[in-house]
C-alpha cells in the first residue's frame, strides 16, 4: 500500500509545518507529499518555509511535489512588474520581505515562478484553488487554478479534487468529490494534511492536523 499526503496553505507558518511533517514521517516510511501552494505571506517565516521546501525530503523514499499558489504568483509578479507591488505587500508580502531582511532573492523568485499549477495521479487531481469543470482539463486557465473558489462539487474527469486557497476553521472538509485542506493556519487555525490511499478511489482516508 502506498499513500499520498496533501498539505494545505502554509503562509509562513514554519513551526506547524515541521510538526506536521514529523507526524507524517513518524507513521509512514515512504510516500508522496503534495504541497498545494501559498507557502509565503502573512505568517512569520516565509523564508524558512521556502528554504525547507527547496531542500526537499530529509529522509529517503519520499517524494515532494510543490504546486504554485496565488501568493507565489503575486510575489513573482510584483517583482517582475506584472502586478502592483503595494497590492502584494498589503496581502502579506510585507511579512515575506521582513523574513528575508529585505528583498526576496532572485533565486527564490525563480524557484517560485517554476512551480507547476497542477498534479494528477491515478485517482486524484491536486491544484491550489480549484478547477472549472466546464472547461477541458488541459485548457484550464492559470487564473482559475490559482484563484477560483469552488462552491460545490463536480465530476472532475473521474478524479477527486484536492485544493486549498479558501480558508475555514471547518476545514479540512470533503464535500462530494472535492476536499478543501486550507484550515487557516495563519489565521489561528491548524495546518492540515489529507491522507489518500493510492490504491483506492475517492476522498481522504483520514486527516492529520498540527498547530502552533
Amino acid at each position: 500500500m502506498t499513500y499520498t499526503f496533501a498539505i494545505g496553505d502554509i503562509h509562513g507558518c514554519l513551526k506547524p509545518l515541521r510538526k506536521l511533517l514529523a507526524m507524517v514521517e513518524a507513521r509512514w516510511a515512504s510516500g508522496t507529499i503534495v504541497f498545494v501552494g501559498d507557502y509565503i505571506d502573512r505568517g512569520p517565516d516565509s523564508r524558512g518555509v521556502i528554504d525547507l521546501l527547496k531542500a526537499g525530503p530529509a529522509r529517503p523514499h519520499w517524494q515532494w511535489i510543490m504546486l504554485k499558489g496565488n501568493h507565489e504568483d503575486m510575489m513573482v509578479g510584483a517583482y517582475a512588474g506584472r502586478y502592483d507591488r503595494d497590492w502584494w505587500l498589503d496581502n502579506g508580502g510585507l511579512e515575506t520581505e521582513l523574513s528575508y531582511g529585505g528583498r526576496v532573492p532572485t533565486v527564490d523568485l525563480a524557484w517560485a515562478d517554476r512551480l507547476p499549477l497542477m498534479y494528477m495521479d491515478a485517482h486524484r487531481l491536486f491544484v491550489h484553488a480549484g478547477v472549472n469543470p466546464d472547461v477541458a482539463l488541459d485548457q484550464q486557465s492559470p487564473q482559475d487554478l490559482l484563484w477560483l473558489r469552488p462552491e460545490s462539487s463536480a465530476y472532475y474527469w473521474g478524479r477527486h479534487l484536492c485544493h486549498g486557497h479558501t480558508p475555514a476553521r471547518a476545514n479540512p472538509r470533503t464535500i462530494g468529490n472535492r476536499t478543501n485542506i486550507d484550515s487557516g493556519c495563519v489565521f489561528g487555525g491548524k495546518l492540515s494534511c489529507a491522507v489518500f490511499d493510492d490504491g483506492v478511489e475517492g476522498g481522504p482516508v483520514e486527516f492529520i492536523k498540527a498547530g502552533w
